[in-house]
């Protein structure tokens, strides 16, 4: 091998990634950072490894730790083309904490991942600002991260997010499929927009059109990537009240919930049915939200497709003993999260299949119950 003739040194810097950028990153978020934590956090900032003192679950019987990862998906393109990145951190939170309250487990710490194409220290601080802040809205500590510069890999102004969420329930009291009776009730949470799922899906609407994210959309009254950008409500707090003021040591008037995500309100939810049973569910009970109902027109989306790839309006999903669905209603209602009944839940009968696309059983690789949807959304 004949070696070249460099006339300049090769340095980490010339190859693309800024040390000291990094190093004014951490600076900055900082503040953010150690906001969402307790004195349950031990280290401080900054250290290899995030500790978290697990002596509060010396007083469960049987504690469970239950885990969860994920990112936000293409919904960072749009954050990027408008040159807003506070809020893609919230959306990351709500992706990891809403899943494992679906099991009813309490949140504890979280860790987060950025790779881009180079360190620009202020928007990197924007996104851990926004990953602290859903921290705070969920009640957990956000104790350790990564940033990792990719020239080369990513261009200079891309990035992407990931985040995983360790938490705890007490081992008797875990919620799911086994604790669904036939006729319980299904309430449905308001979700805050599109939140992370379908953004392929939406994009491409949007490049069809030939739309501008500055576009004001009247349905909307404000931009197109404004409203695009609206992050995901997390309803882990909400979730966990709702256990404590329906549920008691030998109660379990709170079945389960299901986080309405990829896939949207009927396959999520089939995952946590038992074999057997099947919720059907009234779509006249509730009217679609504009940014659904104006970009599915402007792509002609067939409604199958809509609804296996967006919530439609629904976020989160909670299964209840029939006599407890008032009382479910009422508190969700009067604690800022507008919620309604959309379903019920009953046996699965022999004919169901027969309802073709608004039929849906065994979805995400569980084997589990089915549901159905039918009628039309309220006008």
């Amino acid at each position: 091998m004949t070696d070249k003739d460099i006339s300049q040194p090769i340095t980490y810097a010339t190859s693309g990634v800024d040390v000291e950028a990094g190093d004014d990153a951490v600076e900055l978020m900082k503040s953010a950072v150690t906001a969402t934590h307790s004195n349950r956090v031990l280290g401080g900032f900054g250290g290899f490894a995030g500790m978290w003192d697990a002596t509060p679950l010396t007083s469960y019987r049987r504690p469970v730790l239950t885990t969860s990862t994920d990112g936000v998906g293409t919904k960072v393109a749009i954050a990027q083309a408008m040159d807003i990145h506070d809020t893609i951190g919230q959306d990351l939170v709500g992706m990891v904490v809403d899943d494992i309250v679906v099991v009813g487990a309490k949140p504890l710490f979280m860790t987060d991942y950025i790779a881009t194409g180079k360190v620009v220290p202020e928007r990197i601080a924007d996104i851990v600002r926004g990953i602290a802040t859903g921290c705070k809205l969920a009640d957990t500590a956000l104790i350790g991260g990564e940033t990792a510069e990719h020239p080369g890999l990513l261009a200079p102004d891309e990035y992407d997010v990931a985040g995983a969420v360790t938490g705890v329930v007490e081992g008797g009291k875990i919620l799911g499929p086994e604790r669904v009776r036939e006729g319980d009730v299904v309430i449905a949470m308001e979700s805050s927009g599109v939140h992370s799922n379908g953004y392929s899906l939406l994009r491409s609407i949007v490049a069809a059109q030939g739309w501008n994210w500055d576009d004001h959309i009247d349905e909307f009254g404000r931009t197109l990537g404004e409203e695009l950008l609206e992050p995901t409500r997390i309803y882990a707090q909400t979730c966990l009240n709702l256990i404590d003021e329906l549920n008691g040591d030998d109660n379990f008037a709170l079945r389960g919930f299901s986080h309405i995500t990829g896939g949207g309100l009927a396959a999520n939810l089939a995952r946590v049915l038992p074999r057997g049973t099947m919720a059907t569910i009234d779509r006249s009970t509730w009217s679609l939200p504009a940014v659904f109902s104006v970009l599915a027109e402007a792509g002609k989306v067939p409604q199958p497709d809509l609804e296996r790839t967006l919530n439609l309006g629904v976020g989160m999903v909670a299964v209840v003993a029939p006599e407890a669905a008032k009382a479910a209603l009422q508190w969700l209602n009067s604690h800022d999260m507008k919620s309604w009944q959309i379903g019920t839940v009953g046996a699965l009968t022999d004919d169901a299949a027969e309802a073709g696309h608004d039929f849906i059983q065994g979805a995400k690789g569980v084997d589990g119950g089915g549901v159905l949807l039918h009628g039309s959304y309220a006008q």
